[in-house]
């Protein structure tokens, strides 16, 4: 982990964190599955997150709708973290619990982490081409404002690390890059600019989290880096 590249905006409310390349890879299938299993159980531990409270929010391309969205119950808990599989594919998971975790592996694409300090829900949504170009942030600010009741004025957003528009430019918005697209949608959603922050690492060139753009290129060796995130009881740091 590094300190300075971590989520600040949801103050003691939420456990947010980003882990990088040091704590190695945090997907199954790409490095021996005991290695990555141990990466992501010593990298929940240093924030405070056991395995087994923690939900994968596992994502597929073999699909044409990349909005689909789901509500996490305490049945998730542990599933795919420990070894591969998910319940069922979601590209967000959703919690209204604390205690809770959401944790999502990632290499380029965006991590968003959505809170709602009113209704006290939580959502980690996974935000790369094929999600933006289906408007992917609004319809993920749209599900908690159908589901919860969230006002989107009310609704804090943090953007992981992602792919610049020097290495991979958005050609159906113009050029533009993942982060200045998510943003964008955001904040048409209704949410207030000083509610988002956006990280401004560049995965392709950074030394410091994987991208599965440079490893095409091979620049880079294989894996993916993970953001996590669980609301603590009370808004207190979790025991």
């Amino acid at each position: 982990m590094i300190a300075a590249d971590q989520p600040t905006i949801f103050g003691k409310d939420v456990i947010a964190a980003i882990s990088s390349k040091k704590n190695g890879n945090m997907k199954f299938g790409i490095a021996k599955d005991v290695a990555t299993l141990r990466n992501r159980e010593m990298f929940l531990q240093s924030v405070g997150i056991a395995v087994d409270h923690t939900s994968l929010v596992g994502i597929t391309y073999d699909t044409d709708d990349f909005t689909k969205y789901r509500i996490a119950t305490h049945k998730d808990k542990a599933v795919g973290m420990r070894a591969p599989g998910v319940t069922e594919y979601a590209d967000a998971l959703v919690v209204d619990q604390p205690n809770h975790a959401l944790f999502l592996p990632l290499a380029d694409c965006i991590g968003a982490i959505l809170y709602d300090p009113t209704h006290r829900v939580l959502m980690v949504s996974h935000l790369g081409r094929h999600s933006v170009e289906q408007e992917g942030a609004e319809k993920s600010v749209e599900y908690l404002a159908v589901h919860y009741n969230s006002q989107p004025s009310d609704i804090k957003v943090w953007l992981s690390p992602g792919v610049g528009k020097a290495s991979y430019p958005l050609h159906a918005f113009e050029g533009q890059s993942l982060h200045e697209v998510i943003t964008s949608q955001l904040v048409a959603s209704g949410l207030d600019e000083h509610n988002i922050q956006v990280s401004d690492i560049d995965t392709a060139t950074s030394d410091d989290y994987y991208s599965h753009s440079e490893f095409l290129k091979a620049n880079d060796v294989p894996g993916r880096f993970a953001i996590v995130a669980m609301m603590s009881a009370q808004g207190e740091p979790a025991s």
